[in-house]
């Protein structure tokens, strides 16, 4: 089965929470707070493996967790950090976030692990808060809950080029003949089922070829199995159309060549404008009935492309065509990937964010990175806890914001789950 598009689910470790706790021993009666800090949760990174092809994996397991944070303990003992999950992928897969679409990452490499989701933050322990003026907090942080994701695993082939044409044309003869690719090779339509990769060697250098299965009219619109593979041609640096120049198929050559181009065009102009070499294959069948499709071809676009005469059965022409590949090939710059190896937090969220609304009951709605933190600590029975919220809010400037917005004694504030009324 050869699967290059499905959706998973992943989900960072939560945060333990911090402990809230006094030290009790026989040597210290009444010893002071010493409540540990709840560990990190774990990590979910992407990275690529070389021994995959293909999306396959994750067509029967599509939930990746990673390990939570432990709470924290007595004597300011920390909670253990959970563990990071790493999802190995093969490599030219790019991860989307399913509610956007947005690119989180592109795997290009085996090296370079690629965070996508971080882990909660642990809980900060009462030990944390102790002051010369608050010797005894009965308070802790809780642990950062982190939510579940919907992503979307895109398989694209890294090749440096990629045969395109329509069915039976002869590409994967083409690509068993001038790389060490062995793909299946019959006498009919959509033999080639999936993308098949082959390493061409020549002048001591090498490059990736990749035979992307036949494409026909309509492919752009999910006519055929063109559509599916399409998006394989889209990192390719250039393409070699492949023409059954013989004309034995009953189809134009001429005909052929312009409706596949058209294809491309209309799935992307990227991919049209792509550099293009024409192989013209079965140029062993060539003969006085249909030489004219030759002429024709020739007379056509022989000023805009690079034409190669061959056949890949008797392998004629096909040093001249992978010699012509290499040189077009040192020509072009190196492949640009979309966000390269770096990845795009899923969670990113700014620590210093506040927002301030007033709601339709006109209590005014606290919001933002900070306050996320912020409540994590607050115990509202808890005297010192809430005291401690209260002179927060002061010292952080929000008081300060709510009151240029029209905050006056008596009006309710809503933090979170959290709801009171202001009191100056």
């Amino acid at each position: 089965m050869f699967v290059d598009y499905v959706n998973i689910k992943i989900k960072a470790g939560n945060g333990g929470d911090g402990s809230t706790h006094f030290l009790r021993d026989k040597f210290h009666i009444s010893g002071g707070p010493d409540g540990g800090n709840g560990g990190r949760g774990g990590n979910i990174y992407f990275i690529g493996d070389k021994n995959q092809s293909n999306l396959v994996n994750f067509y029967y397991k599509r939930k990746y967790v990673a390990e939570n944070g432990l709470n924290g303990g007595g004597n300011t003992s920390n909670g253990k950090q959970g563990e990071d999950v790493y999802i190995k992928v093969p490599i030219g897969t790019v991860v989307r976030d399913k509610v956007s679409n947005n690119v989180i990452a592109e795997i290009v490499d085996t090296q370079n692990p690629v965070l996508v989701l971080r882990g909660g933050k642990g809980g900060r322990g009462n030990a944390f808060f102790a002051t010369s003026t608050r010797q005894t907090p009965n308070f802790s942080e809780t642990g950062e809950i982190v939510k579940e994701y919907d992503v979307i695993l895109e398989l694209k082939i890294i090749a440096d080029v990629g045969l395109v044409g329509l069915p039976n044309v002869g590409k994967s003869t083409i690509l068993s003949t001038v790389s060490n690719a062995r793909p299946k090779i019959a006498n009919y339509h959509f033999t080639t089922l999936e993308p098949n990769l082959g390493v061409v060697q020549c002048y001591g250098k090498s490059f990736v070829v990749a035979d992307i299965p036949g494409l026909i009219e309509g492919a752009s619109e999910g006519a055929g199995l063109g559509h599916e593979f399409l998006r394989h041609i889209e990192r390719t640096r250039m393409l070699v159309h492949v023409v059954d120049i013989s004309g034995i198929e009953g189809t134009n050559p001429i005909q052929a060549f312009e409706t596949i181009n058209n294809e491309l065009k209309m799935y992307s102009e990227i991919l049209a404008s792509k550099p293009m070499i024409i192989a013209l294959n079965k140029i062993d069948l060539i003969n006085d009935e249909n030489r004219h499709y030759l002429q024709d071809f020739y007379a056509k676009y022989e000023k805009d492309y690079k034409i190669v005469e061959l056949s890949a059965t008797t392998k004629e022409g096909v040093d001249d065509l992978i010699k012509l590949i290499y040189s077009e090939l040192e020509k072009l710059p190196a492949p640009e990937y979309i966000s390269g190896s770096t990845g795009v937090l899923l969670d990113a969220k700014d620590d210093k964010i506040i927002k301030i609304t007033i709601d339709e009951t006109g209590a005014f709605v606290v919001e933002g990175g900070k306050i996320d933190n912020l409540v994590r600590g607050i115990v509202l029975n808890d005297t010192q806890s809430f005291a401690y919220f209260q002179k927060r809010l002061k010292s952080d400037g929000i008081i300060d914001e709510m009151k240029k917005m029209g905050l006056k004694d008596g009006d309710e504030v809503k933090i979170k789950t959290i709801s009171f009324v202001y009191v100056e």
